[in-house]
């Protein structure tokens, strides 16, 4: 007998089967994945803490001249520092405030345009000039400051043949307090 005779062949019988497995397996995820959400408990994920100035101090010893901030306002601590070695080098470097402000800094061949799209918006506002005394050794004082509508506040200035991008939600004066605090002493 078979499916010719109208009654249930043999794999008509081993489709329900396997269907009636994989609705048993399904429901054993199912719990399980129920169980582990409900005895699990919240994850608090804290962002690395990196040691910028030791790998400042790699950099240079590989001939890289970088520009670095000599140290961090109270509070804020270093997230990620990326190098790109050759001359010119590019370098940039993460932090968060105490408050958890974001503030980033770049030095780079590249443009203030091309790095003003690249991390701020693609529309940035001037702000005009600020005066901001003793960056990167007494070597640059002026600085362009730029905004968006999200909230970010941008300092840009020339060093040599490089554009150097302090940048954040941070508020203006802790962007320029950074900014004085840049150095491309030897470490």
């Amino acid at each position: 007998m078979g499916a010719a005779s109208g009654q249930p062949g043999r794999y008509q019988r081993s489709t329900s089967g396997m269907v009636g497995a994989l609705l048993a397996t399904l429901l054993v995820i199912g719990a399980f994945v129920a169980f582990r959400a409900c005895n699990r408990t919240d994850l608090q994920v804290e962002p690395d803490h990196v040691d910028y100035l030791a790998q400042v101090g790699f950099a240079q010893q590989a001939g890289d001249r970088v520009v670095y901030p000599a140290s961090l306002p109270g509070g804020w601590y270093a997230t990620q520092l990326a190098v790109d070695p050759g001359q010119p080098t590019e370098l940039r470097l993460s932090m968060l405030t105490g408050e958890n402000d974001y503030v980033g800094f770049v030095q780079s061949p590249d443009s203030a345009p091309v790095l003003l799209t690249r991390y701020v918006d693609a529309a940035p506002v001037s702000g005009g000039p600020a005066d901001v005394p003793g960056a990167v050794d007494g070597e640059v004082t002026r600085w362009n400051v730029w905004t968006d509508d999200g909230g970010d506040t941008a300092l840009v200035a020339r060093h040599g043949a490089e554009t150097l991008l302090v940048f954040g939600t941070a508020s203006r004066a802790q962007l320029e307090q950074l900014a004085g605090s840049l150095t491309t002493a030897r470490r």
